[in-house]
């Protein structure tokens, strides 16, 4: 297929900010009644989906935490352990996908200005753990309640049982996706996060 004639079959799509594919316009026959057109690239786009659904959440969030002075590193770092407190630094790197030196400067700026404590673990003493302070508490319940807000302006015009579907998909995805890692602990522990 050559210039005009390609140009009649294909169109290009923008993926995201950087990204430009040429994608095959649907045929110009009717698909059979009650039968959609194939798409062949779904796959590809339920990940670009999923990813730019989470994308866009984050940074509405961002914008809906801004006036409370805390960053996405930091409210991320005070959620995980406002469900797990007294983490061991290297387990919570690990979790928040972080470097243990830049999961360490951040800790350094959250203890600075009072929201979490180091302290050695009781057993191995070369392990630090990380515990929300008293203060840290006033600010945690603020974010969970400019979340709540902000989570439910994001789901309003979405149906309850699209939402009920679409969660039970995602956490198969999730459990399928730990399977394949091979962490089996957390498949153990799966939760709805």
């Amino acid at each position: 297929m050559k210039g005009r004639a390609l140009a009649q079959k294909c169109r290009l799509v923008l993926i995201s900010n950087s990204l430009l594919v040429y994608d095959l316009l649907p045929s110009r026959s009717a698909p059979e009644r009650g039968k959609m057109a194939p798409d062949l690239n779904w796959e590809l786009r339920l990940g670009f989906l999923v990813h730019d659904v989470s994308r866009l959440r984050r940074r509405v969030v961002d914008r809906a935490l801004k006036p409370l002075g805390v960053t996405r590193s930091q409210w991320w770092v005070l959620a995980f352990l406002s469900r797990s407190d007294g983490m061991s630094q290297v387990a919570l790197a690990d979790e928040l996908d972080l470097g243990k030196v830049a999961l360490g400067q951040l800790i350094d700026r959250l203890e600075k200005t009072g929201f979490v404590s180091r302290r050695p673990d009781g057993v191995d003493r070369r392990m630090k753990r990380v515990y929300l302070t008293k203060r840290s508490h006033a600010l945690i319940a603020r974010i969970r309640n400019s979340v709540s807000v902000t989570e439910k302006e994001i789901l309003e015009r979405i149906d309850a049982a699209d939402l009920k579907a679409t969660v039970r998909a995602l956490r198969g995805m999730k459990e399928n996706l730990l399977t394949m890692i091979g962490d089996t602990e957390d498949v153990e522990n799966f939760d709805a996060a």
